[in-house]
């Protein structure tokens, strides 16, 4: 595993982030523990050191598994815990975006007894409030930082406008977007300004919800939350396979990956890209990747890639 410093901060994080949004009964139905758990010590095994989650991913169930696997493993010291907050979901029927401070600092001690830690590496504002005030956000952020509760800070979903917002108040340290060889709107304005402000970038959606990893059939019937998702319907749905399995299948063998592994490679390949988030349910899941982290591809190569999966799927 090869590691990385994210922006200017001082952590030093694998460049594969274990991801737990697969802990979201809501949005993935419900997963084995005992296997997510056998997962997470076998990506700690192959290097694996940084973990992103989110108070709102289950309405606390991930952090709470997480929590409790950190305390039965006693390894909180061995990693690195982002976590974001911004949704209210104490009424889970009528939740809504909170960035006012109170709530910041309420959700923040919540997410720390949840994760069973009393600091959280990367304490990141999931996506931007419409009623956001920035210079609230950050007198929040700031006083947690000050007292040790968080060591870092970092954004999600947000734009260069809103980043710039920020940086007027406090230091912006990571970015978290939407980033794979499918998902590519970031690459004109906000990676070249992470790049110029020396903004750490974490990537979600790494395998576009599973597209990306080549396992999937034509006839494949879905019953979480990609059931109604267009991609994942109709002439869509087989017009990515095809194009998976026509243009990023060949160029996965013969650089010995999987193709879910070449995909996270292309992303790596981009210099403002710090680490890519993978969605890990069972261990054989992160062991398909890991490969992926070891060098990043050639500029011809991942030009014609990023090419070919535009014009066969329309991205």
């Amino acid at each position: 595993m090869k590691y990385t410093q994210i922006g200017k901060t001082d952590l030093i994080v694998s460049r594969i982030c274990f991801g737990c949004w697969q802990l979201s009964p809501r949005f993935w139905g419900n997963i084995s523990i005992e296997q997510w758990n056998i997962a997470l010590e076998r990506a700690m095994e192959l290097g694996i050191n940084f973990i992103d989650t989110a108070d709102v991913y289950g309405d606390g169930m991930a952090e709470t598994v997480l929590g409790e696997f950190l305390q039965s493993h006693k390894c909180r010291q061995k990693l690195i815990i982002a976590t974001k907050f911004y949704w209210n979901f104490q009424d889970p029927d009528n939740r809504y975006p909170d960035t006012g401070y109170d709530y910041i600092i309420q959700e923040c001690e919540a997410s720390l007894k949840r994760l069973k830690t009393d600091y959280i590496d990367l304490y990141q504002i999931h996506s931007w409030d419409p009623l956001a005030r920035p210079e609230e956000i950050a007198a929040a952020l700031l006083t947690l930082k000050k007292q040790g509760k968080i060591r870092h800070i970092g954004v999600s979903n947000t734009n260069v406008h809103q980043m710039s917002m920020y940086l007027k108040h406090m230091d912006i340290e990571c970015l978290q977007p939407l980033y794979n060889i499918l998902d590519r709107e970031i690459e004109n304005e906000e990676l070249p300004f992470c790049l110029e402000k020396k903004i750490g970038v974490i990537t979600y959606s790494s395998l576009a919800r599973g597209l990306l990893t080549g396992k999937y059939s034509k006839d494949q019937k879905f019953e979480d939350s990609r059931a109604s998702h267009p991609r994942f319907t109709g002439e869509n749905f087989k017009k990515i396979l095809n194009a998976v399995d026509t243009f990023m299948k060949p160029v996965a063998e013969s650089l010995g990956l999987t193709v879910a592994g070449l995909a996270i490679r292309w992303i790596l390949t981009h210099p403002a890209i710090s680490s890519a988030i993978v969605g890990i349910k069972k261990p054989e899941h992160i062991e398909t990747v890991v490969k992926a982290a070891d060098d990043v591809l050639e500029r011809k190569l991942w030009h014609k890639l990023a090419n070919e999966m535009k014009n066969a799927c329309g991205t």
